[in-house]
């Protein structure tokens, strides 16, 4: 078992999805993990769940009056409150624990640094991070213990920033599982704009149309809408925070986006007009290109080819299907599986290397599964 580098104990403030799941990855670790919540029930559920102990003092002066002081005064904090009010209690932290390296989880980075900047706070101890894992729920119930195994946790150093304080959050990560990127907090922010929020808002826009769909066409919907208006669902409360704390960033992006579309909508009022399908077909390349630049499987961009199956909606169907494409020896680099409309079946879009294509078809199709390219 690789040594734990994170040095018991540790102060989670906040203890929904993240905060959880960095306690119950670190406890899975045997790290001692101290929990603080403003809401009684969220940390006893939390604590119930195994994420750690309830901490029984809130500074070193009170830590200190307790016989077993050491065991209740943490090496690190790790802030885990929404954006709006991650400098503030970032600051609490710094000036509750005086010897604590502190760093907080929030999707944004540079509006706390600022913060903690302005408000006299100890830089030196202070480091902002940011692990790129979440799920579709909240709240501590939704906490995993390998939440961040084999995700990107990006560290935002600064001037400020000591070789301790560093080492500290990096090894942190690194016993979550995560893979450690280092970037500022305004590099970081503008990253995660182009990459996360913009991406949020373009899908919500896009749901928001299907509230003018009085031909029902959103009943023959398929992979195409589901894959744009996935994210539609998110939390908007949460999101107005993220976004209240990055909203220049986001704004330009939005205004390039619209700036396309709109060229795109006059291109095609007409597509009789010499250059209006040049257009079209410039924005779809440019498209290609983009998402060619998203990195696949291993952290790697790799072209693959993709073929569908046709699956029976009945137990054990999906399972066959697995152990005839392991018998062929060919790896599944990614899977989607969705349901025919107003059919018993499922739709399985597999995809492989090129290589591989034309060899597992002729071998699916020879065991009777219905594929198609």
């Amino acid at each position: 078992m690789t040594p734990v580098r994170t040095v018991s104990p540790i102060l989670v403030v906040g203890t929904g999805l993240l905060g959880t799941s960095v306690a119950l990855g670190l406890r899975s670790q045997g790290v001692d993990v101290l929990l603080n919540d403003a809401s009684p029930v969220a940390l006893g559920l939390a604590a119930d769940y195994g994420a750690g102990r309830i901490a029984p003092a809130t500074s070193a002066t009170a830590a200190a009056a307790l016989d077993d002081a050491e065991a209740n005064t943490p090496k690190i904090v790790v802030v885990c409150v929404p954006p709006d009010v991650a400098g503030q209690v970032v600051m609490e932290q710094l000036t509750a624990w005086p010897d604590a390296i502190v760093t907080d989880v929030t999707s944004v980075k540079a509006a706390p640094l600022d913060y903690v900047r302005e408000h006299g706070g100890d830089l030196r101890r202070y480091l902002g991070s940011h692990p790129m894992a979440g799920r579709e729920t909240g709240g501590p119930l939704a906490g995993r213990a390998n939440l961040f195994l084999g995700r990107p946790w990006v560290i935002t150093s600064h001037a400020e920033t000591s070789v301790q304080a560093l080492q500290e959050i990096e090894g942190l990560a690194l016993d979550l599982g995560a893979t450690v990127v280092n970037m500022d907090a305004e590099a970081h922010d503008s990253a995660v704009a182009l990459i996360s929020h913009v991406p949020q808002l373009v899908s919500s826009v896009m749901a928001a149309q299907l509230l003018n769909d009085d031909a029902g066409a959103s009943a023959l919907a398929g992979g195409g809408l589901r894959d744009v208006t996935r994210i539609a669902a998110s939390d908007p409360t949460m999101w107005n925070q993220i976004l209240a704390a990055n909203g220049p960033r986001v704004a330009t992006i939005l205004r390039d986006v619209a700036s396309d579309i709109t060229e795109l909508a006059t291109a095609l009022e007409d597509m009789s007009v010499p250059g209006a399908r040049r257009i079209v077909a410039d924005h779809m390349i440019a498209g290609n290109q983009g998402v060619a630049r998203i990195p696949g499987k291993h952290g790697i961009s790799q072209t693959f080819a993709t073929f569908t199956v046709m699956i029976d909606d009945a137990p054990g169907q999906l399972a066959k299907l697995f152990s005839d494409i392991g018998e062929v020896e060919v790896n599944v680099e990614e899977l989607q599986i969705e349901h025919a409309p107003g059919a018993n079946m499922g739709l399985a879009q597999i995809s492989v290397l090129p290589e591989s294509l034309t060899t597992i078809m002729d071998e699916l199709r020879n065991r009777d599964w219905k594929v198609a390219e």
